[in-house]
């Protein structure tokens, strides 16, 4: 495990790796150390999860991760598809469940219901995401920089709902054709609930992994670029316990 360089950007860690491998195994194995020195101060933990094939190597770590009593541990994750069957391996719900929670069984998952009456389940959410503090928000960045479904079009720093039903942005729904979720763009659902940028910035510790060429131009954004909307992740840079983990493919140019 290689790490090429850190920085400080604003209030932003970020670490670069030598290969994507490197990047997930490193964040995996720091927020399992963060996890079971929650655990050792608190009777129990709430993290939110991102589903995406750019946090393959990430959760693979943390699936494998020992000491961690994932009992006390409550999960939730950040976005979820409107219309997909409910056996669909697409659904975020179903990814997670495969790669992560049914190895190592946490007390409680708390899976959003695409399909369901949508203000009706947002109030449902947002009530159970309000009930006590987020430890932990696990994430990732977009192509078009949006962080969970908040594209640029919808994003709001200061949305004062906790989720919300969105309309997806064609690059970010190019981007489930790019790495391989869906064979083809009209396969992609049109619309998703997504938590907002409030509510995922709301988790004390925040750790955001991103991989691969196709997201350097969202780095560069993210990292180089003014703090706006335009570009969702950047305002990642004002939280004040944020790590960004990147491998050098999407590092490239943030020089």
């Amino acid at each position: 495990m290689t790490l090429i360089q850190t920085r400080i950007i604003d209030q932003l860690k970020v670490g670069v790796f030598d290969s994507r491998e490197s990047m997930g195994r490193a964040a995996g194995e720091e927020a399992a150390t963060v996890i079971r020195e929650l655990l050792h101060e608190k009777e129990q933990i709430r993290i939110i999860f991102a589903a995406a094939p750019s946090q393959n190597e990430f959760l693979e770590t943390l699936a494998h991760a020992e000491g961690i009593d994932w009992e006390r541990i409550t999960a939730f994750h950040m976005d979820e598809y409107v219309g997909l069957p409910e056996d669909a391996p697409q659904r975020f719900g179903n990814f997670l469940k495969k790669r992560l929670f049914d190895k190592v069984k946490p007390g409680q998952v708390h899976y959003i219901d695409g399909n369901a009456g949508t203000d009706e389940e947002c109030r449902r959410y947002a009530a159970l995401l309000q009930e006590r503090e987020i430890d932990i928000v696990c994430m990732g960045i977009g192509e078009n920089g949006h962080i969970a479904f908040n594209d640029p079009p919808v994003a709001d720093f200061r949305d004062l709902a906790v989720i919300k039903l969105v309309e997806l942005e064609e690059v970010c729904r190019r981007q489930q054709v790019h790495d391989g979720c869906f064979m083809q763009l009209e396969d992609v659902p049109t619309h998703a609930l997504t938590l907002t940028i409030p509510a995922l910035l709301a988790g004390s510790r925040l750790f955001c992994i991103v991989p691969g060429k196709t997201k350097r131009e969202a780095v560069k954004h993210t990292l180089l670029g003014p703090i706006t909307e335009q570009c969702p992740a950047s305002i990642l840079r004002t939280h004040p316990s944020c790590t960004l983990y990147l491998d050098k493919d999407a590092y490239e140019g943030c020089e």
